[in-house]
């Protein structure tokens, strides 16, 4: 943990940037770097229905160009001097933060929870329940 980086999934929530200060914190009392990781949801739809005025993929690559405006945004106010490093992945959030987690060179999962409760518990993938479930490190789930 000590020598490994502190990953921090992000949907850019306010919840989120309430967990990116424990992750800073993490890391400088660890001296280590911050991961931040943003996911895309791969968009579903039939081009054949005509349901989308665009395609899937120019709607993902639309909303990734999206989250790098939000993540240089980000950048730009973070005042640290800690190594800070950024990716944007497609795909599912808890597969893909899992598989970042578990790529050997994470030392702690830093990650919010929006606190969901009673039927919306039910009916939403609770994205920190399940990193800190199947994550081989460490995990911070911050409320």
């Amino acid at each position: 943990m000590r020598t490994k980086m502190i990953l921090w999934p992000t949907d850019f929530s306010e919840t989120a940037s309430h967990a990116l200060k424990y992750a800073i914190e993490m890391a400088n009392l660890y001296q280590v770097g911050i991961r931040i990781l943003h996911v895309v949801d791969q968009p579903l739809g039939d081009e054949n229905y005509m349901i989308l005025a665009i395609t899937p993929d120019e709607l993902a690559n639309s909303m990734e160009k999206n989250a790098a405006d939000k993540m240089r945004e980000l950048l730009a106010g973070l005042k640290t001097d800690l190594s800070v490093e950024t990716i944007t992945r497609r795909g599912d959030a808890i597969e893909e933060i899992v598989a970042e987690a578990n790529g050997g060179d994470i030392g702690m999962v830093v990650i919010a929870s929006h606190g969901r409760t009673g039927i919306a518990h039910f009916l939403y993938d609770n994205v920190a329940e399940s990193v800190a479930n199947r994550a081989q490190c460490p995990v911070l789930v911050v409320k």
